[in-house]
């Protein structure tokens, strides 16, 4: 094998991998928008059917309010925000901080979509990713998508990456 085709098997393999784990459809939004959250799901745990999944809700992203799907079980877990955030002029100071998603089936070869909108609050750092971290439950197995890269750290190089939208300036 020459070097040429090495190099693009090794690509090839790279990027395949990338596209194996959980995202989010829309990878950046300006701080103080609306922002519609879809998460992909394109395989199940080691061949095995999803049957749930969870999402955490970063610091920030307030006013949550996942969409119901059909054959599937919907729970949010509310708490406090570490900080006050104004929304219509209001104070927020608590909300939805995870959406689980549970008791549905969805095979390994399948794909299927799972979404929540949230309000990106304005003093979040433009330039900087926010991350959602998931876990996608199966059949007596478990992947999470929960880790978040170090300052630096490239985030192609973790194993199980939690996915992330860059926030842009606000409008």
């Amino acid at each position: 094998m020459n070097k040429y085709l090495l190099s693009g098997c090794a690509l090839a393999l790279g990027t395949g991998t990338a596209f194996a784990h959980i995202t989010l459809e829309t990878q950046e939004a300006a701080v103080g928008s609306t922002y519609k959250a879809i998460l992909r799901v394109p395989h199940g745990c080691e061949g095995k059917a999803t049957t749930a999944v969870r999402v955490q809700i970063p610091e920030g992203v307030i006013s949550v309010k996942p969409m119901p799907k059909p054959g599937w079980t919907l729970q949010v877990k509310k708490g406090k925000y570490e900080k006050s955030y104004q929304l219509y002029g209001e104070a927020v100071t608590s909300g939805v901080r995870e959406v689980d998603w549970s008791g549905g089936s969805l095979p390994d070869e399948f794909y299927d979509e799972f979404v929540f909108r949230g309000t990106l609050a304005a003093d979040l750092p433009a330039g900087q990713t926010l991350y959602f971290p998931v876990v996608q439950e199966c059949d007596g197995a478990a992947d999470r998508w929960i880790e978040i890269p170090a300052a630096g750290q490239d985030e192609d190089a973790l194993e199980y990456p939690a996915p992330g939208i860059k926030l842009l300036p606000k409008k």
